[in-house]
């Protein structure tokens, strides 16, 4: 029987998704004397390593909630929050709960990750998470609560949305005032924590989509570019074109321009 063309097993193993269909292609390359099979085997086997490292790094990431679910939890949600910094537009905090662990390549800190990495990673959290809550503060009650507080208030409102409920909670460095369930607050959650994580891409990627679209309705700002953040050229166009109703006016480099 003729042997597989190079062409037709390379097609083969860019199918293969698993460990262990790689690692049983690569020892079937082994047999095969060509020097272009050999080569496509230490690739199969190379891809085999990253996946095994990879799957190694994401149980890693969700130990932490495994043994608070060992412990007797039944629910448990990571929270975060995004847009803390910003000059313009709002607080989003998200709180996600998987019902599995889920199986997340490439799942790390929003901050780490590009636009595109986000985006893709945010349809597949929503693909496995069993539950999301989102929530949303804006520069009005920003400016009346301060900046954290309404932090925490935007975190609270999320868990409170979450179907079904959390009974406990891993946040990202903070507790949440005016919840029931039991907390564990992580310094760089994001990082540390895999539910903080997927909780960090998707608020990240809500609040992005809401300045793109806000960037259409106040046009001249970069919104869609700097999402708000304190840049030159937002700070440009705030001297320019003065200040919209989309500015927290309690921060300094808005208030400092008295254009009110």
């Amino acid at each position: 029987m003729k042997p597989a063309t190079l062409a037709a097993l390379r097609a083969h193993a860019l199918a293969l998704e698993t460990v262990r269909q790689l690692r049983r292609f690569a020892a079937r390359l082994k047999r095969d004397e060509r020097a272009g099979a050999a080569s496509l085997g230490a690739q199969c086997g190379a891809r085999a390593d990253a996946l095994s490292a990879e799957a190694r790094r994401l149980v890693a990431l969700f130990a932490r909630r495994a043994r608070i679910l060992r412990a007797g939890a039944r629910v448990v949600a990571g929270v975060d929050e995004v847009g803390m910094g910003p000059l313009a537009g709002p607080i989003v905090a998200c709180a996600v709960v998987f019902a599995e662990r889920p199986w997340l390549p490439g799942l790390r800190d929003s901050k780490q990750l590009s636009a595109l990495q986000r985006e893709r990673l945010a349809a597949e959290i929503r693909k496995q998470a069993f539950g999301v809550g989102l929530a949303e503060i804006w520069p009005v009650e920003i400016d009346r609560l301060n900046v954290y507080r309404a932090g925490l208030e935007a975190m609270r409102r999320a868990v409170l949305a979450l179907e079904p409920a959390a009974d406990h909670l891993l946040v990202d460095a903070r507790t949440i005032p005016g919840v029931a369930a039991a907390q564990t607050p992580l310094i760089g959650g994001d990082a540390r924590d895999g539910s903080i994580a997927a909780a960090s891409i998707l608020a990240k990627v809500h609040r992005d989509a809401l300045m793109e679209q806000l960037d259409a309705t106040h046009p001249g700002y970069g919104f869609a570019r700097h999402k708000g953040y304190c840049t030159r050229d937002h700070l440009a166009a705030l001297r320019r074109l003065g200040p919209t109703p989309l500015h927290r006016r309690s921060f300094a480099p808005v208030s400092q321009l008295s254009l009110f």
